[in-house]
């Protein structure tokens, strides 16, 4: 890391979380050059992320969606940006210990579906990467990160200006009253009693609600529903 000159501005504090041993050498090699950046810790699994960020207030934390087990990166976003605790992490200071604010958090991963982005965006984070990036982009992201910034790799912010242009489903009053029954993960019978209305007419606007999205499942209906923000 490149020290910053004196009277300059301080470096931005990273720490690392990515499950990948050999990965997260690499990137902590790779930002070690990086000038105005400054690595204070890692974490291979969301808990250990979110008990370190508790414990050295990092400005960004650079976070992989996939983290094997425990929390993935979704969840330990969605905690960070929250400062929601975990079980293990430090029962005093959050993860705004000492600044007074939670950490950003950088998405930075290998997988680029909507489903994904998506999850990420919701969840707290400020910027999300892919890791085919160049190393000047994600010192950049990084940076951007720091000040609040969204960032977004090329590929991605395609798909979320895609996505916004996309008209929405015209569902009806009663198409989305089902739909929002079905994603608690109520059966037919349990939905037309919550609703007041018999078997045959919920299979009769699942048919249709299935026919809108583009789908043949019910876990598909209300994957497709969060994905375009169909659900209160």
């Amino acid at each position: 890391m490149t020290e910053p000159a004196a009277g300059g501005p301080a470096p931005v504090r990273i720490l690392v979380c990515d499950d990948h041993v050999v990965v997260r050498a690499g990137l902590l090699a790779l930002l070690d050059s990086a000038p105005g950046i400054e690595v204070v810790g890692e974490a291979g699994t969301g808990e250990e992320a979110l008990a370190l960020a508790a414990r050295l207030a990092p400005d960004v934390v650079l976070m992989d969606l996939q983290l094997g087990t425990g929390i993935d990166g979704v969840e330990t976003t969605r905690r960070l940006t929250t400062g929601a605790p975990t079980t293990g992490a430090p029962t005093t200071g959050t993860p705004t210990a000492g600044t007074g604010r939670a950490p950003h958090v950088l998405v930075l991963t290998t997988y680029d579906t909507d489903a994904d982005i998506t999850r990420a965006i919701e969840a707290g984070a400020t910027g999300y990467l892919l890791k085919a990036e160049r190393p000047e982009e994600l010192f950049a992201a990084i940076h951007a990160a720091a000040r609040g910034r969204t960032a977004l790799s090329g590929p991605v912010a395609g798909r979320v200006m895609a996505n916004l242009r996309k008209p929405r489903p015209a569902l009806t009053d009663r198409e989305r009253d089902i739909l929002a029954q079905l994603a608690t993960g109520l059966g037919n019978r349990e939905i037309a009693r919550a609703l007041f209305i018999s078997e045959a007419t919920v299979k009769t606007h699942l048919r249709r609600i299935y026919d809108k999205l583009g789908v043949d499942t019910r876990a598909g209906a209300v994957a497709v529903a969060k994905e375009q923000r169909l659900l209160p």
